[in-house]
């Protein structure tokens, strides 16, 4: 059972890689994050990939629930938590931005995309739990 997860979460992963791949092959480096996460949407929707955008993601502090704390940017088949950029160079901080929806969401794989790279495949960085 845990190998049928697995699979379906690299077959998800890869799914954003290559639709990433093909947003920034038509528009390239240089766009704003919104731009690049609409188009993203319309190619995972081409392909029949289930996603909620923007979700929100609750904190809990000294027994109260904090709604809407964060908001993940894309959260591909309930599975996979995707935090897009385009910015010069993705930074530690972003990292440990991934690493903290994933925590608070209880999901074991993210997508740090940045679209603002010559070559998309230096701007992505995978990270699992």
């Amino acid at each position: 059972m845990h190998e049928e997860i697995q699979k379906e979460l690299d077959n998800l992963a890869k799914a954003v890689v290559d639709a990433a791949f093909r947003v920034h092959v038509i528009l390239g480096p240089g766009l704003l994050e919104s731009a690049y996460q609409a188009c993203l949407e319309i190619e995972l929707k081409k392909r029949g990939v289930a996603f909620l955008t923007q979700p929100l993601l609750p904190i809990c502090y000294e027994g109260a629930t904090i709604e809407g704390a964060y908001r993940i940017d894309l959260l591909v088949g309930d599975q996979l938590v995707v935090e897009l950029k385009a910015i010069d160079q993705l930074l530690p901080v972003h990292s440990a931005q991934l690493l903290t929806y994933l925590r608070l969401s209880g999901k074991r794989l993210g997508l740090l995309i940045n679209f603002n790279t010559p070559l998309i495949k230096d701007g992505i960085k995978r990270i699992a739990l």
